[in-house]
């Protein structure tokens, strides 16, 4: 079955590609053994060269691959050069510290000489997702490239034309042959993948489900995973917040990618004391948010990457309503072409309802309302995911409470959960394991070595 590139604003075929043969797969695997002997060998300096060079053709190329970007999944377009500038500047990061990163570390002991040494486990698989089409190879890539493994990529099958691009960066960059490469196959193939004794080990991005089955087969045939899975994160204000500024950040932090990320703010936890200021304030700035074209600069909310996101959600939205929940802005999708839904808050959700225990991959806003900041907690920890939280407060007690009780792999004080080439990145429960980007994201694919020589 053909892979398939579809405007989601518009519902047009943007192109079509024949899957590869299990013998050019094959092939693929075998060009990637071949480069990594030579590309391990070659010293971090030498390996910065390349990295650097793609730095500086996404940064002269950015807004014809943002205009891709907005194109083939819908992201607006301002957001889409922000996500090539940010592959730039991880790139950039990596190729400048990946020296310091990885050097060897001496180790105390009775000897003359002991050390911790990093090595490289070879082709690494990349399953990637479409909504961040360009960073999250980016992000995985630059790290592990610099560290001397190879890449195949097994891109979301909505953005191959993405995919290939991305090949030809790195091909561009002046990368040897086989050290990245793009595998246009279907899901099912990805099993029999990790089976391969040729693939050292996984990487994934993407739902609980598609980590489960990953997780599942690499176990199978003992091979290292790093999953970065969903998210349902909590945005937790309270009264000692700046208001206004944690409003406009709150409405940022949902609609981020038009509400499409897994480290987007989903669910508003807010103190009883401003919870009706904050609603109204909040209910204001979604209802006057733009949707459009993810081409027009001045959209704030694109359409939805697929059909299947889009009733998924919608269907999502509700069954809330129908278990009890408030709708106080928004619950349809927009009429006419592409896969646009509405800016959407909703309120006094039931325990049991979607909203509450699922993850909306939408513009759709939870908002609860929380007596103290214990309940706070326990509101924001009444999730089976724990990737990000971002908590609004100025006071220093309150601070370290949430930092030291939220359940989650990030907490933000003051803003947005972001994602940063320095910091590792990742979460806990259902939103996965391992970490990527700063000194643990480097290290995800090494051999940890100890060397032990006897005085």
């Amino acid at each position: 079955m053909a892979i398939v590139s579809v405007n989601p604003a518009t519902g047009k075929e943007l192109a079509r590609y024949d899957p590869l043969s299990d013998a050019q797969i094959d092939e693929r695997l075998e060009m990637a053994t071949h480069a990594f002997s030579s590309w391990r060998a070659l010293p971090v300096g030498e390996r910065a060269g390349p990295m650097r060079e793609i730095a500086e053709l996404l940064d002269s190329e950015k807004g014809r691959w943002a205009e891709l970007i907005a194109t083939e999944m819908g992201k607006p377009i301002t957001q889409a050069v922000a996500e090539i500038e940010k592959c730039a500047w991880g790139a950039r990061y990596y190729a400048d510290h990946a020296m310091d990163l990885l050097r060897a570390e001496s180790a105390e002991t009775d000897t003359a000489r002991s050390f911790v040494h990093y090595q490289p486990l070879g082709a690494v698989l990349a399953i990637m997702p479409w909504n961040f089409p360009f960073w999250q190879v980016f992000r995985f890539a630059a790290p592990s490239l610099m560290a001397g493994n190879v890449a195949l990529l097994k891109h979301a099958s909505n953005v191959p034309m993405t995919a290939l691009v991305i090949e030809d960066l790195f091909t561009r960059a002046g990368f040897p042959r086989g050290v990245f490469q793009t595998l246009l196959i279907p899901s099912e193939h990805v099993p029999d993948l990790i089976a391969d004794p040729r693939i050292a080990a996984v990487t994934l991005t993407g739902s609980t489900a598609a980590g489960a089955s990953v997780a599942k087969s690499a176990g199978a045939h003992v091979k290292p995973t790093v999953l970065e899975l969903g998210g349902s994160d909590p945005f937790i204000v309270l009264p000692s917040a700046n208001l206004s500024q944690a409003v406009e950040a709150a409405v940022q932090a949902r609609i981020v990618n038009s509400g499409q990320s897994c480290i987007a703010a989903k669910r508003f936890i807010v103190h009883t004391d401003i919870a009706e200021a904050f609603e109204a304030a909040f209910h204001e700035r979604m209802a006057r948010l733009r949707v459009g074209d993810p081409l027009d600069p001045k959209t704030e909310v694109g359409p939805l990457a697929t059909e299947a996101i889009l009733e998924g959600l919608d269907r999502q939205v509700r069954e809330t309503v129908a278990a009890g929940a408030h709708l106080v802005l928004g619950g349809r999708r927009i009429e006419g072409p592409g896969t646009y839904y509405e800016p959407t808050i909703l309120t006094n959700i039931p325990q049991d309802a979607p909203a509450r225990r699922e993850e909306l991959f939408g513009p759709v806003a939870s908002v609860f309302a929380a007596r103290d900041i214990h309940e706070a907690i326990r509101i924001a920890n009444d999730s089976p995911y724990g990737l990000g939280a971002s908590v609004w407060t100025n006071d220093p007690w309150e601070q370290e409470q949430l930092i030291e009780s939220i359940a989650s792999g990030m907490v933000f004080v003051n803003d947005i959960v972001k994602s940063d080439p320095r910091l590792p990145f990742g979460g806990i429960k259902s939103s996965g394991y391992g970490r990527e980007l700063g000194r643990y994201g480097i290290r995800a694919f090494v051999n940890v070595k100890t060397v032990y020589i006897a005085g």
